[in-house]
Formats: C-alpha cells, structure tokens, sequence
C-alpha cells in the first residue's frame, strides 16, 4: 500500500496518527511561528520571505510521505519521509547556474559533484531524500528533464542529476523504499517562489535536529547599498546535532547525523568564489553548537543566479563578478541565514512517532523562550 501524500501547501501532520489539518497555500500564508517571531535574535536583513526564494527566479517544492504506525515492517512502515526540489531558475528555465560544493564531512552522498566541480556548472534542479532514496531520486529527475526540456545540438538529453541526503531510518522504514519517482516528479512540478514550508516536509519530513525534531528550514539576507544590495538565501535539511539544554526525550549520545545546505544568491560570482561561500555554511553549524560528529555528512552547495547564458556553447561569454575583496558581506549573510534557517526548522517542526512507536519532540516554543531570557537573549 502506498503511503498518502502530504503535498505543500495542502495538508501538514500536526499530531502523528490523528487527523489531518487542512491548510491553505503555503504560497500565501504561513500560520506557523517562526524563530524570529519566538523571540531568537539574528544579526542581518532578512528578505521579504525570510527564504531562499527571496532571491529571484528560485523555486522550492516538497513531496511528504506519512503513513502507518506501530512496530517496524520493512517494505511497509511505518512511513516518514520524502522529496526536496530546488530550481534556482524555476521550471521553465534550461539555463544553467554557476556553482560550487564543499563538504565538512564526507559520511553522506551528494550526487553530481565531480562534474560540477570540473564545470563550475549546476545545470537542473538540487533534490534532497532520504539516503537510500537518492538513486531513484536521481533517475526521476532525469526523465523529468527529458520531458521538460530540450535536446541538445547532437540531439541527445544529457544530464548529471546533483540528488542529496540525510538518514531518516530512526523514525522512517528507510529500508523500504517508499520514495517513487513519481513523488520527485510531483515536488518539481509544485515548486514555487514565495514562502517556503518549513519543518516535517519534503526529504525533512523524518528528520532530527539537536535531538528535536528537525527538517526543512530556510532564511535570507539582503545586503545593504554599499554592499551591492544582493540577497543570499540558505535551505537546510538538517538532521544532525547534540542537545545542550532541555534533557528531557533525549535521542542520540553526541553529535549524530548530517546536514545538507543549499545557498542561493543573486551576486554575480564564479565558481570558485561560490565554493568559498559555501565552506562558510559551516560556520553557521558552528554557531549552533555542531562540531561536525564523525558519522555526519555535512554537504553544502552554492550558486549563483547572475550570469544568464554562461553555459552557452556558442561564441565568448561575458561574464562579471565581484572582486574577492567584496566578498566578505556575501560570507557574513551566508553565516548568518544558515544558523537562523537550522532554527527555523527546528521551531516549525512538531512531534512525530515513527517505526517502533519511537517519538522525537518537537522544540518546546516556551522552553527556548525561557532559556533565551535566562541568558538574557531574548529579543521580544
């Protein structure tokens, strides 16, 4: 039997194995609290979303699969996981974008990375699963480029899917395989700007964070005048980290699991430059506590929507970039919006009971209220 489909913007879990929620678009509203409406102080300028949407052309969409309860059967449940896309150009864009990968920790797999790193080039949507969904996540993507897309001039398709993981078999039968292609379709194809839907959805939806229940979360920063004025969006899934405050429910002994994070930004630079700022994702982990465990895989990718063409085969490509000596607020933001999007996931996620009955609880909003005025960081 096929898990149910939780898809964004249509429905949310809001207490596992009760009754469903109906809620409206995600694209138009978001009802649920975000850090920064708890009180969580951050340094910088969010965006208008406060996303990786807010840099322009960047779609998100999620696929979320729930079903079932009880003890463990493999190919049959319990079931909580799902599928990630991010278009940095939109669906109906073929162009590529300028990029750059680094990883922290290497226990994970990003696919796609030896090409874009020799090219410089994330040509297609990043997808985020679980980790033994990444293979039929990558092979969906490429049928769905076939379909979307045009052949090239030998009239051959031709694609190096980048697909991305994080292990969600503490509460979801991993072993089952219960990501189709059809639920990587199904999240390309609902992809949108705007808001982004944060927590237990898409490839978050089995997600831990600092021993809470972890996710999707998302952030910006939009840059001053002298500065630019270009904006720099992060999304993570993150499913990795030690709890410092509130021992109760307690799951792992140390820094377990992994983290993905994909930055956006509009300023125009190489990919050389981006691979600089995607190493700087890991000083946002920092902030929050993550020394990068042995067993996590701490993968990160950046591009650049500036430069329009630059994959073109024909003729010499005008590029422009910023000077390495400008870098320095582009690496502050990507600091910045990665620790707050860590946070955002974590405040949006709610309890969920998986395989086993086992039970991750959601950050208790009054408990990091309270810990924050205890350390007199609360800013409202």
């Amino acid at each position: 039997m096929r898990p149910s489909r939780q898809f964004a913007g249509a429905c949310m879990l809001l207490a596992l194995c009760g009754p469903l929620m109906a809620r409206s678009d995600a694209k138009h509203e978001n009802p649920q609290p975000r850090a920064r409406d708890l009180g969580v102080p951050f340094d910088g300028t969010p965006g208008a979303f406060n996303a990786i949407t807010d840099v322009k052309g960047v779609e998100v969409g999620h696929t979320t699969l729930i079903s079932g309860g009880g003890p463990l059967k493999v190919g049959t449940g319990p079931v909580r996981t799902g599928v990630t896309a991010i278009l940095p150009r939109g669906k109906d864009s073929n162009d590529a974008v300028f990029a750059g990968w680094f990883t922290e920790n290497g226990n994970g797999e990003m696919t796609g990375t030896i090409w874009l790193e020799d090219s410089g080039f994330l040509d297609g949507p990043m997808m985020l699963t679980n980790t033994h969904s990444v293979g039929v996540v990558r092979d969906a993507v490429i049928a769905w480029k076939v379909m979307h897309g045009i052949p090239d001039e030998e009239g051959y398709w031709w694609s190096m899917a980048v697909v991305a993981e994080t292990w969600d078999g503490y509460l979801n039968d991993v072993n089952g395989f219960h990501v189709h292609p059809e639920d990587a379709f199904h999240a390309l194809d609902v992809a949108h700007s705007g808001l982004v839907e944060e927590g237990s959805v898409g490839g978050g939806t089995g997600m831990i964070c600092n021993e809470f229940k972890g996710g999707i979360g998302t952030s910006s920063r939009v840059l001053d005048a002298k500065a630019g004025g270009y904006t720099i969006g992060v999304l993570v899934q993150c499913n990795y980290g030690a709890r410092a405050e509130i021992p109760e429910h307690t799951v792992w002994d140390g820094d377990q699991g992994s983290i993905i994070a994909v930055v956006a930004t509009d300023a125009p630079l190489i990919p050389t430059q981006l691979k600089r700022v995607a190493r700087h994702v890991a000083l946002g982990l920092a902030r929050n506590g993550s020394y990068g465990g042995n067993g996590s895989g701490d993968i990160f990718l950046a591009f650049s929507t500036a430069n329009p063409g630059a994959i073109s085969s024909h003729g010499l490509r005008q590029l422009t970039m910023l000077p390495n000596d400008s870098l320095d607020p582009v690496f502050l933001a990507t600091v910045q919006a990665t620790e707050e999007a860590v946070i955002n996931a974590m405040v949006a996620a709610r309890t969920m009971t998986g395989i086993n009955d086992r039970t991750v609880i959601a950050l208790p909003h009054d408990r990091l209220r309270a810990i924050l005025k205890k350390y007199h960081r609360l800013a409202n």
